[in-house]
């Protein structure tokens, strides 16, 4: 799959957009404000800040795991507050999640895990099959279906993770800290598939605290700070100066 144009996927929507969302788990110390942000589809964004700052929040809102206590948050124009539960849940589907601590199941086969991704969308059995296959071949780790998961190395597990994110060939790709705990071939190599991923067709977002990841792989970057957006560059000006881009607000 070619990656996507704008031409060719006009909207008068973007694909994502936060209109002064916030998110408050205490009353006077919210963990998002007035977050104003527009993200198009086949965008590769990074989301930075220190610990803290609202990174994985705003991930959270954005894979629906949240819901913004003030503000909106729409898909294509349509805003999710507004979906019935059945809308959210095929909304989800077209999402695929890594985590930092990958989330696997330890006890279980490579196989089992990334099994669990496509048993959620009802493919076939013969289907989940041959997709584990492929998706195992493109992160490196043909012949290893059967491992017990635990045995694996950090950098296996996150490619598995990564893996059974991608087996349901999703619209978007959330990553929060996926190089936080590899050493730095396993981080280059998720950055590769992760890029791989974007060039398909795919919206990535990876929410990161790493500058030097930033610098040496330039995208557009969010800059958050004590729950605020602070910034928003554009491709490649993380390395010099932030570049404010074009931002939705309304009121």
């Amino acid at each position: 799959m070619s990656k996507r144009t704008t031409s060719q996927n006009a909207s008068k929507y973007p694909f994502i957009r936060l209109n002064r969302a916030s998110k408050f788990f205490k009353p006077d110390n919210p963990s998002l404000f007035d977050i104003s942000l527009d993200i198009e589809q086949g965008e590769f964004i990074y989301i930075t800040g220190t610990s803290g700052a609202g990174k994985s929040t705003l991930l959270k809102l954005i894979n629906l795991s949240l819901t913004p206590d003030t503000g909106s948050l729409l898909f294509n124009g349509h805003d999710v507050s507004t979906l019935k539960k059945s809308a959210v849940a095929i909304l989800r589907r077209s999402m695929g999640i890594i985590f930092q601590d990958f989330q696997l199941v330890n006890e279980m086969s490579v196989f089992n895990n990334i099994a669990l991704s496509l048993e959620v969308i009802g493919v076939s059995p013969s289907f989940i099959k041959k997709r584990i296959s492929q998706v195992l071949e493109e992160v490196g780790l043909t012949g290893i279906e059967n491992e017990i998961t635990s045995t694996l190395s950090g950098g296996e597990k996150q490619r598995v993770a990564i893996a059974r994110a991608l087996a349901p060939e999703p619209q978007l790709i959330l990553a929060d800290e996926p190089t936080g705990s590899l050493d730095t071939y396993s981080a280059n190599f998720v950055l590769d598939m992760l890029e791989n991923i974007n060039e398909r067709g795919a919206t990535v977002i990876v929410a990161t605290h790493d500058r030097m990841l930033m610098a040496a792989r330039p995208h557009r970057t969010v800059a958050l700070e004590d729950g605020k957006l602070t910034g928003v560059t554009t491709k490649g000006a993380f390395k010099t100066k932030n570049v404010k881009s074009t931002i939705h607000r309304t009121g």
